[in-house]
């Protein structure tokens, strides 16, 4: 339920019945339970248009208000302020329509649009590491989010796979007379031993750049060596992905390699254009206010990554035909999307209305506030550090004793890799964040151990009532009052974070839901003796709505939840 709309509507039906000819302005959640459950600070903002004292305008509005249907109470406050509360038996009827729908009453955009979400982007022929861990699951979360809204998603996984270091290992592997039957591990040490080699002999270097020709122009021997070291960095990502649970599979690897063919194409329509110009030898957009140049093609002839993402955007917006290209990807990278989503832009290669937009993320920090990594100054594998957060989770299981081997490790999974999740999710995802496995595995807080808390509790209440909940949900208190309010604002908020691409505002979101529910399952006797029929049958429900919501909410996040802790 789009609750403010809503709330926004019958505002501006007191406007026309007021004759007031200006468009109200969206009202607010209100910062104190006192002050209502929204307010309206539109009076202030028409007072000088209208040549009218705040409060005088907030009376005229207040005469027309419709106070029958979703407001049952509205008081003017301050210099022209409204407070509006909602109507406690609206309320009722919406929480109950929202818990017998599969959706909890949350609609589909009335217009859908394509949308491509780049993301995680792994590097060939070495293992993901904690780098690729924001790109990964900030980008899985928003895809998820607007898929549930009801746009189409594309899921597409950049990933390099065309330039010199393919060369080098394929000339280290002729040279070494491997076979190319590598494990990933192997692989790992096989670049750098290859590495080493391509810094230190000139002959080697000049020897690994002829296969990259080679690679490129389509040799068969070479280019079925290539193939199989994307295919083990690929095999080692899947099992990331697997044990993170996001939904990237390979289906959705779009590589340098596949605009490949489209570079020379991106090059002549600048050209065609004007918009090259020759610097030192390479070809370059110089954008106005810019003193760095966009450089698209080196003075040898080779391309940047600019020109493949620009090769990128033109697919995107003109073949698969997206509205919104998001890129998750570090926030040092800012510079770079800027300048090229201007020449897209500039160049036609993209649409006006298409939007372009970097979803930039912060680093990983460990205690000491510096980037995440190993004891010995190296850089942390991301399924080491899955892995640890599975024994660890373990350790918070209670009463072991009740579960199978099999079952604890079910659980420790959903625990760990969930608190791993969350941690990253539920901060501003331009910031940067201290790793602290202390504080993402606590029980209180903003956890997902603390979300995945409050759900089990709620189903701890249905395996002891263990009967059918039905009848209508009433509202009598004011703790009852706000968490209706609360589970109602779900849609608003999952709207707002998908406009803003910002997860942390579905994680805060989640937490005061859950905080609410806690003061009311305290506050609020649900199956207590004494308590009559109806009142736990509402009170019941309004249990069952937070539970889906918390479902839903955490499901969209890519974390699961657990029945029992």
């Amino acid at each position: 339920m789009k609750l403010k709309s809503q709330i926004n509507h019958v505002i501006k039906e007191a406007f026309i019945k007021a004759g007031i000819e200006q468009e109200p302005m969206s009202v607010s959640e209100a910062s104190k339970p006192e002050f209502g459950d929204f307010q309206f600070n539109g009076a202030m903002a028409l007072s000088k248009k209208l040549s009218k004292k705040p409060r005088d305008i907030a009376s005229q509005i207040l005469e027309n208000l419709d106070l029958t249907g979703i407001l049952s109470k509205a008081e003017i406050a301050g210099p022209g302020f409204i407070n509006l509360w909602l109507n406690p038996l609206w309320l009722g009827k919406q929480c109950h329509d929202a818990l017998h729908d599969d959706r909890l009453g949350i609609g589909l955009r009335e217009t859908p649009i394509k949308v491509v979400v780049d993301y995680s982007g792994p590097n060939m022929a070495k293992q993901m590491h904690v780098g690729h861990l924001r790109s990964t699951i900030i980008g899985d979360t928003l895809a998820n989010l607007l898929a549930f809204l009801g746009d189409e998603v594309i899921r597409q996984n950049h990933i390099g796979d065309w330039g010199t270091q393919f060369g080098m290992l394929i000339a280290y592997l002729e040279e070494m007379h491997e076979d190319g039957n590598v494990s990933l591990k192997d692989l790992e040490q096989f670049y750098k031993d290859a590495k080493a080699r391509f810094d230190a002999d000139t002959n080697f270097s000049n020897k690994a750049r002829e296969y990259v020709v080679k690679i490129q122009s389509g040799d068969k021997h070479c280019l079925q060596l290539w193939k199989k070291f994307i295919d083990i960095s690929l095999g080692h990502c899947e099992e990331v992905y697997e044990k993170l649970d996001v939904k990237l599979t390979r289906n959705d690897v779009r590589a340098e390699s596949f605009y490949n063919d489209d570079l020379s194409q991106v090059i002549s329509s600048l050209r065609e254009q004007g918009m090259l110009q020759q610097s030192n030898g390479a070809q370059c957009v110089f954008l106005d206010g810019d003193e760095v140049p966009v450089i698209v093609q080196k003075g040898d002839g080779g391309y940047l990554y600019a020109t493949t993402d620009l090769a990128a955007l033109h697919y995107r917006a003109q073949e698969l035909g997206a509205k919104r290209i998001s890129y998750v990807v570090d926030a040092r990278q800012a510079e770079h999307f800027k300048q090229v989503f201007r020449v897209a832009k500039e160049a036609g290669f993209v649409g006006e209305d298409v939007l372009l937009e970097h979803v930039a993320f912060g680093t990983m920090m460990d205690k000491g506030g510096k980037p995440f990594k190993t004891r010995d100054g190296g850089t942390v594998k991301l399924i080491d550090l899955l892995d640890e957060a599975i024994v660890k989770a373990k350790e918070t299981i209670n009463n072991k004793e009740e579960y199978t081997e099999e079952k604890i490790d079910e659980i420790a999974k959903v625990i760990g890799i969930g608190a791993v999740k969350y941690a990253d999710l539920s901060i501003n995802r331009e910031s940067n964040y201290i790793f602290n496995w202390d504080k993402m595995l606590s029980f209180e807080g903003n956890t997902s151990l603390y979300m995945q808390y409050g759900y089990a509790r709620i189903q701890s209440i249905f395996r002891k009532h263990n009967a059918q909940i039905q009848g209508d949900i009433f509202i009598c208190d004011l703790v009852e009052h706000r968490l209706a309010t609360m589970l109602l604002r779900f849609e608003d908020v999952l709207n707002r974070a998908a406009a803003d691409a910002s997860p942390n505002q579905i994680t805060t979101y989640l937490y005061e839901l859950v905080t609410l529910f806690m003061r009311f399952y305290e506050q609020n006797p649900i199956l207590k003796p004494g308590v009559d029929e109806k009142t736990k049958m509402s009170r019941l429900q309004l249990s069952a709505l937070t539970a889906k919501t918390i479902k839903q909410g955490l499901d969209i996040l890519g974390i699961k939840v657990v029945d029992k802790l």
